[in-house]
């Protein structure tokens, strides 16, 4: 295994000599024979190599016996090991997120902290994901109604997150473990079928391999990777072809051309442009897709509601899809909407999403429609609204500021459209007029500890 290991790496260019390895290691076998075959290629293959793991405090003793076995290896083994704790509950009920994806915010995050604390060049983040993984997504995401997107599994290369035993199966893996005498802990909750990706690894897989093929996981790796191949280059067609049809104001009118293209080609530009409103691919699946497809072989009229507020409706035109404009609000009743941070926010003015993240001089990102801003100088809570009198932009590294009314007039907005814009907002200062200008006061600098980036995505504007 080894050997394959080492094959593999080299395959994928995963690392470089001079690189520094972070290596994300739970304790459990998968992670705890990844960190001993890195170990043993460090010096082969010219990296550094340290260990980081990540308390979330959910599983109290238990969690407390995963963190002692990865620091005692990497004492055994002179590894450097990092540690973060995090209380995971207490996260969740403030951002008011599942624990799931709050594991996930504060995973990102220790990493993120590592990376700073490293020096953002050469550092590869190494996760232990397996074949088995790789199955049991492409299974989980069939059965969900994905298309060929969530069939292509787990890369084993994706910017600077490398899975170095993505090649192995798990009964390599715990062959590895045992030949090693390596120790490892094994989380209860694993054990349990309370999640739909354990009822798959108990009991769907192995029945594959023991009732219809004892190859079926490597059958499925080698598959994913020539789906993905097709994948990609079946969504670029799909985009391309999506462009043609984008609307001024964000939506997608989908004409009688657009479904004389070839079906499969209809497909992928479907769901490009959901992703496109929504903001995300998660919980949108190939039967939204079809839903829109099928709609247009009915009658003018008829609509349907689909994820994260996207409306899909046929009229005289062909297809429309846009962000659901709620009646009060088409009223001209714009209330303020709380934007909280983490968090997602979707209303008639468009969907918005901020993320925080930490600050190592990455390059700061020029989109139009994406904003990096320093979180640390932004002491209230963020609310989305249109203008209203007393509304003001700091213009100027100095503090000076100018009502947004006069921004919007020397920036030759028409009246119209005044009304109308979205303003990212703290109070009365405005930190961000959509489309246009934001806060000097609260822009990148070399000092910024932590980043808050707010994208924009749709909306009823004409612009």
């Amino acid at each position: 295994m080894y050997e394959k290991v080492r094959a593999y790496i080299k395959e994928n260019q995963m690392i470089l000599p001079g690189n520094r390895i972070l290596a994300g290691v739970s304790g459990g076998g998968d992670s705890m024979a990844m960190l001993s075959m890195l170990l043993g290629l460090s010096g082969e293959l010219g990296f550094s190599l340290e260990a980081v793991h990540v308390h979330h405090g959910i599983r109290g003793e238990e969690a407390d016996r995963d963190l002692s076995v990865v620091e005692k290896f990497c004492r055994d083994f002179d590894i450097p090991c990092r540690v973060h704790r995090f209380d995971v509950p207490g996260l969740a009920g403030e951002w008011k997120l599942g624990l799931e994806e709050t594991g996930r915010i504060v995973r990102r995050q220790a990493f993120a902290e590592e990376q700073e604390r490293s020096g953002s060049v050469g550092v590869r983040i190494a996760l232990a994901h397996n074949k088995n993984d790789l199955a049991e997504t492409m299974l989980h995401n069939l059965a969900r109604g994905s298309g060929l997107r969530g069939l292509t599994g787990i890369k084993a290369v994706n910017g600077n997150v490398i899975r170095p035993v993505l090649c192995l199966e798990r009964r390599e893996i715990d062959h590895y473990l045992k030949e090693k005498d390596i120790p490892y802990v094994t989380d209860s909750s694993n054990l349990e079928d309370d999640y739909t990706r354990n009822r798959i690894r108990h009991h769907i897989l192995p029945l594959m391999e023991t009732e219809v093929n004892a190859k079926a996981v490597e059958h499925m790796a080698w598959a994913s990777e020539m789906i993905a191949q097709a994948d990609g280059f079946l969504a670029g067609c799909g985009a391309a072809l999506l462009a043609e049809f984008r609307q001024a104001d964000g939506s997608f009118l989908l004409t009688d051309e657009f479904f004389g293209k070839e079906p499969v080609l209809q497909s992928y530009a479907v769901m490009e442009a959901l992703e496109c409103l929504a903001g995300k691919r998660r919980d949108i699946s190939a039967v939204h897709v079809q839903q829109i497809l099928e709609l247009h072989r009915k009658q003018t009229g008829r609509r349907i509601t689909l994820p994260y507020g996207i409306c899909a409706g046929r009229d005289y035109g062909g297809i429309r899809l846009a962000l659901q404009k709620k009646e009060q609000e088409a009223a001209g009743e714009q209330k303020e909407r709380m934007l909280s941070v983490p968090g997602k926010l979707d209303c008639s003015l468009g969907s918005f999403t901020a993320e925080i993240f930490p600050y190592f001089g990455q390059k700061i990102s020029e989109k139009k429609y994406t904003k990096w801003m320093d979180y640390d100088k932004i002491n209230r809570n963020l609310s989305v609204r249109t203008r209203k009198p007393g509304d003001y932009l700091v213009i100027s590294g100095d503090g000076r500021r100018k009502k947004i009314s006069r921004c919007m007039i020397d920036d030759k907005i028409s009246r119209e459209m005044r009304e109308r814009i979205p303003l990212l907002i703290c109070g009365e200062e405005v930190l961000w007029m959509v489309g246009g200008r934001m806060s000097e006061r609260c822009k990148i600098t070399p000092n910024t500890k932590w980043v808050l980036e707010v994208k924009y995505q749709g909306g009823n504007q004409d612009e």
